[in-house]
């Protein structure tokens, strides 16, 4: 999705922002990522963010049991998101989303007065997250597209191949990352991966691996 404001650097970007821990959910550059929004915490959160530069930082905790802690340790790269779409419920929701922007690294977390955490965040690795399209063309894109279709019949997932085949490389394998169904070590891996290659390498070798385990799970009831 393109958005209103563009960002030209990573002098650009706030250097402290919200961040909101969320196990298993995954933010990639320029991905939309919908949420809806109900702890008042939270509510909080995007009032302020609205009032200020609607940048919002996602960031997984370090570990599924952590995430029922009140503050869990987080993870060091997460990524951050314009709010793009807002909407009222009216039974005390909000319905939001977040446009990826560029990913961070938490150089700390600092002491809030606000409901919600705040990071000091370091947006230098990924200046490169800011230019659309960059490494689509080292992408195996029928790698990709071949492991999507498998895990497509194998799961009997539903698929518009008419807009996967209009895909550039970067909408593909960044959507295809972002709704995956795998779990938080596997998201962080695809959001950590250093280049839209890289991650492209990481989301079939992943899927080739769910695969074989779902078919010999098959094989042993036979």
């Amino acid at each position: 999705m393109t958005i209103n404001k563009p960002y030209r650097g990573t002098a650009d970007l706030p250097k402290i922002i919200p961040v909101f821990p969320l196990s298993g959910a995954l933010l990639l550059p320029r991905g939309e990522l919908p949420l809806n929004i109900f702890e008042p915490r939270y509510l909080a959160m995007i009032d302020d963010a609205l009032a200020t530069h609607r940048m919002i930082g996602l960031i997984q905790p370090e570990s599924e049991a952590a995430e029922e802690e009140a503050a869990p340790a987080l993870q060091s790269i997460g990524c951050a998101g314009r709010l793009t779409q807002f909407a009222e419920t009216g039974d005390g929701r909000y319905l939001i989303t977040l446009t990826g922007v560029a990913r961070f690294r938490m150089s700390e977390e600092i002491a809030a007065e606000t409901l919600y955490r705040q990071g000091r965040v370091d947006f230098s690795d990924f200046q490169g997250d800011l230019t659309p399209s960059v490494g689509e063309e080292g992408v195996d894109r029928e790698s990709v597209l071949r492991t999507l279709r498998e895990f497509a019949e194998v799961n009997e997932v539903p698929v518009d191949w008419d807009s996967v085949r209009e895909a550039p490389n970067e909408a593909l394998v960044n959507a295809l990352s972002m709704m995956s169904p795998y779990g938080p070590r596997e998201k962080q891996a695809l959001l950590e991966a250093p280049s839209l290659k890289l991650r492209a390498e990481v989301l079939v070798a992943i899927t080739e691996y769910e695969l074989a385990r779902a078919k010999r799970a098959s094989s042993r009831l036979q």
